[in-house]
């Protein structure tokens, strides 16, 4: 979490200090890293939407609580897109440098786009906050996202400079597509538009 904060206040820093790290073990920034920011968001995503409620309707809307197996479909559905988007998203990045001619292994990949990803799930915490839309709280979160990724490709990654530009539009792109689809879908299970009786379609 304090690495997520320093991402967001201090990204130069920050990412000397893990691009001095020789082993990015996939196992370690998931498990030390990654994890405890899911396992947070989801905490404090899943009391809010059950203390405060959600704001449901589109003509005239109001507040409602949803049932507890809803807010456990919706965050079972949300953390499965997530762990696809980090994954996922790692070999996307791996096959954008492999465009610019140059290879990289999937443990920088994954350590470059683990560590951009910190500031997103801190900032979905706003996500239990009723007032605060949950599109503003997706905007903020990948604005840190690509802010975060801008400096760390260049540290972590090594790619040649004058790809490094290249490498970082097309994984931005790549990335925004991705998460944003990831958003939308879980928001059609929280509004009961999809898995509306489990997880069946």
């Amino acid at each position: 979490m304090i690495t997520a904060l320093l991402l967001i206040f201090d990204s130069s820093a920050t990412w000397e200090k893990i691009g001095t790290r020789q082993n990015h073990s996939i196992w370690r920034v998931f498990v030390s890293y990654l994890l405890p920011l899911m396992l947070l968001s989801i905490a404090g995503e899943s009391f809010g939407l059950l203390k405060f409620g959600m704001w449901e309707g589109d003509i005239l809307p109001r507040l409602v609580k949803p049932s507890q197996e809803l807010v456990i479909r919706y965050e079972a559905v949300k953390t499965l897109l997530d762990l696809l988007t980090i994954f996922g998203g790692a070999w996307v990045l791996k096959k954008v440098g492999e465009g610019f001619q140059r290879k990289h292994p999937y443990r920088d990949c994954f350590a470059t786009l683990g560590y951009s990803l910190g500031p997103f799930f801190l900032v979905r915490l706003l996500d239990g906050v009723p007032a605060i839309n949950t599109w503003v709280c997706y905007s903020v979160g990948i604005l840190l996202v690509l802010s975060a990724l801008y400096t760390g490709i260049p540290r972590v990654m090594k790619p040649d400079p004058s790809n490094a530009l290249g490498v970082y539009l097309i994984a931005s792109f790549s990335l925004i597509v991705i998460t944003a689809l990831a958003q939308f879908l879980s928001l059609r299970v929280l509004e009961q538009k999809a898995l509306v009786h489990g997880f069946s379609l």
